[in-house]
């Protein structure tokens, strides 16, 4: 995606000691974009949200008509007409900043198309007229050689000020990804945080019956559209991360009771066996610069975390306690780790350094502390606490200020968006059993769950789109 220059002017296996067997068990039984510059954070005096006080900005109501187009006639390309794309940009755009929960936004559906000229000219009276706080125009625009440029301008109507625009260019196939960029222009200038929707999500799909689940990589974008199949299934996959460039996924295999870790190749399509080994290996975790693999073994009834470097080489072990050390992810300069261990005598939460030492419990919450994913902001960990129901939950690094962000049944395994500000996880169904994909800010008010084609376990939220 180019910038254009210018408008036209399974599981973590939470009951550590008593799942381990069964889980071994059960075993054997489109082209990267060129990122653009992101939108700056407001200045002093500018409008900011509170992420975990939003009672102010939800008053604050955002109209997003249609976009629209550069000729009388919509310019048909391959993607469908100019006049189709500005539609359906609207309705991503809308669609993004509802589903954030920070904002009331009414789509173009609701709203009349305004002509090319009023894009950079709003009709300010007739959006106060309609109680408009906030309006994002666009306009879409054929180019010569198939591709299409994108505007996105957000206005404040009442000031009667343009606050921030971009302009993208890229392939007609590509429009939901300028509809991301959009809305992340749009979120950060009016809440001064990183933005998230332009980024993609790595999960388990599922299907078949309990106890012969078919299980297979997958991805999809931030909002749960492009959803792609990565394996067949003919071994099942687990517990997928992106790389930090988003040039491969890192995946757990099992097939005939051999677990095997891969890094996959997202553009030539083809894996990379990183290791193989006939115990039970887990969890495979990136470390921030994509040099190290994170992964933890099993063996002589003990597991132990090791790292290794992604091109291949000498494993380094981490961790010698006696029970079950699985984990971790690192802290976003790498110099930490948190992972879980029952070496206390349940399972909880303990940090180490990055080449193993100063190891240390962090969660004395009662109940076990399972799955921690440290923040990319750094300030927070997510992990499930088991206490009856498996609940999402957020603690400082110190294992200071619990915070529950979910309450159901059985909610696991959380990720982290790129901004550090919404979670995504696993929920699966106390009756049926069904699992699927779903996420919640860090207010704990905003959850919902995204649309996949099957069942859905183990998301891992990618970075930023490169």
């Amino acid at each position: 995606m180019e910038e254009a220059s210018g408008p036209p002017d399974e599981k973590e296996h939470l009951t550590m000691k008593t799942a381990l067997p069964a889980l071994v068990l059960a075993l054997i039984a489109q082209p990267a974009l060129a990122q653009t510059t992101p939108a700056p954070a407001p200045q002093t005096g500018e409008p900011a949200i509170d992420v975990t006080d939003d009672s102010d900005w939800q008053n604050q109501t955002i109209a997003i008509p249609a976009f629209a187009t550069n000729a009388d006639v919509p310019t048909q390309t391959s993607a469908g007409s100019t006049a189709a794309l500005g539609f359906s940009l609207a309705t991503v755009i809308t669609a993004d900043l509802k589903n954030n929960g920070l904002f009331k936004p009414t789509g173009p559906a609701a709203l009349p198309r305004p002509p090319l000229g009023q894009v950079q000219a709003p009709d300010y009276p007739g959006w106060t007229a309609r109680s408009t706080d906030m309006l994002i125009q666009g306009y879409v625009r054929a180019e010569a050689g198939g591709q299409v440029t994108v505007g996105c301008y957000l206005y404040d109507v009442a000031l009667g000020q343009q606050l921030a625009k971009a302009g993208w260019t890229l392939a007609p196939s590509e429009w939901r990804r300028a509809a991301h960029k959009c809305a992340d222009l749009v979120y950060s200038r009016l809440s001064g945080e990183n933005p998230f929707f332009d980024s993609k999500i790595a999960y388990i799909a599922e299907t078949g019956p309990k106890n012969r689940r078919l299980k297979r990589l997958a991805i999809m974008d931030s909002d749960g559209a492009n959803h792609v199949y990565l394996t067949t299934g003919q071994a099942t996959a687990l517990t997928p991360r992106y790389s930090p460039d988003y040039k491969a996924i890192l995946y757990l295999s099992y097939f005939n009771g051999q677990p095997r870790i891969y890094i996959f190749d997202l553009a030539t399509k083809t894996q990379r066996l990183l290791l193989s080994a006939k115990n039970p290996l887990f969890a495979p975790r990136w470390s921030p610069d994509g040099k190290w693999v994170l992964y933890s073994m099993a063996q002589a009834g003990n597991t132990d975390i090791y790292k290794m470097p992604s091109a291949g080489g000498n494993p380094v072990k981490l961790t010698d306690s006696p029970g079950i050390d699985i984990g971790g992810s690192f802290s976003p300069d790498g110099s930490k780790i948190v992972f879980e261990s029952d070496r206390s005598g349940s399972q909880q939460v303990y940090v180490m350094n990055a080449d193993g030492s100063g190891q240390k419990r962090i969660s004395f919450f009662g109940g076990r502390s399972a799955t921690p994913e440290w923040s990319p902001r750094g300030d927070q960990i997510a992990f499930t606490h088991i206490a009856g129901n498996l609940r999402v939950a957020v603690m400082d690094p110190a294992g200071g200020s619990l915070r529950y962000l979910t309450d159901s049944w059985q909610d696991e395994a959380p990720t982290w968006a790129p901004n550090g500000r919404v979670i995504q996880f696993f929920r699966t169904a106390k009756t049926s059993g069904k699992t699927g994909v779903w996420q919640v800010d860090l207010t704990g008010r905003n959850e919902r769950k995204l649309d996949t084609p099957v069942d859905g376990s183990d998301p891992a939220w990618g970075p930023l789109r490169p």
